[in-house]
């Protein structure tokens, strides 16, 4: 299956970084954040993907423009006058990877849509790129295959952040315990499957997909969750970038599976 990977946001919430470059290419551990999220979709045999561009999107096409040459052993022989160049051994990934310019403004739904013409009729993954996890991939590709569907995404939980209370009429708090991941409402976590038939529910430029669509396709019974428990973290800020980090230089990141 194609992978579309929406990278064409403005990253506010970590502006200290993606005042340069969009939010996925912010590194961790060396390499951008989507790089990590390719890799994992490529543990799992998907190796061609659909970026959907936008805010500095000249910054994602140079960086794969360069890639090639960067993870390559190479000779520069200037000898006769010319550059002669050769490849010696290269370190790189068995990737197809189509760069979309969808918009500086245009909206989630929008940019999905605007890659249709790449995509084709076809099932397709999609995510945001900007969190990492260690969803079974072809375990999520079943399920959605199992129910027949339109839309399946991930669901995970996320603990709370303060501690839980438990309140009386009177207002005096009759207990208190720290807050747990059971604490959480299940949230969209991305990692989604999709039929072609998604884009009939996708206007243009405006359309939020996490808005009408999902609400549309949920009111229909048209969307699924796949329950997943494991690990899933976003980088919104740069505490979460620094905790990323932390993982991959501990070697503990649980989404590192190549």
């Amino acid at each position: 299956m194609k992978v579309v990977l929406l990278a064409g946001g403005f990253g506010t919430r970590i502006s200290e970084e993606s005042a340069f470059m969009p939010k996925p290419m912010i590194k961790i551990g060396g390499m951008p954040i989507l790089w990590h999220i390719m890799k994992e979709y490529s543990y799992y045999g998907h190796n061609e993907f659909i970026i959907c561009a936008g805010y500095k999107q000249e910054y994602i096409k140079e960086w794969f423009a360069n890639y090639f040459l960067l993870n390559s052993d190479v000779s520069f022989d200037f000898r006769q006058g010319k550059n002669d160049m050769t490849v010696h051994h290269s370190h790189i990934e068995p990737w197809k990877v189509t760069v979309v310019d969808t918009g500086y403004n245009t909206m989630t739904g929008g940019r999905i849509k605007r890659v249709q013409e790449y995509v084709g009729n076809e099932p397709f993954l999609m995510t945001y790129g900007d969190g990492v996890c260690d969803v079974d991939i072809n375990k999520l590709i079943a399920f959605h295959k199992s129910h027949g569907k339109t839309a399946t995404l991930t669901a995970v939980k996320m603990a709370q952040e303060k501690g839980v209370l438990d309140i009386g009429g009177d207002n005096a708090v009759k207990s208190f315990r720290e807050k747990n991941i059971n604490d959480g409402a299940p949230i969209n976590a991305g990692y989604m499957v999709l039929e072609p038939a998604i884009f009939d529910y996708l206007e243009g430029d405006k359309t939020v997909f996490e808005r009408q669509p999902l609400v549309t396709l949920a009111e229909q019974g048209e969307l699924m969750s796949y329950i997943h428990t494991g690990y899933w973290q976003c980088m919104d800020n740069i505490r979460e970038k620094n905790m990323l980090e932390k993982l991959l230089a501990e070697g503990n990141a649980p989404w590192k599976k190549w």
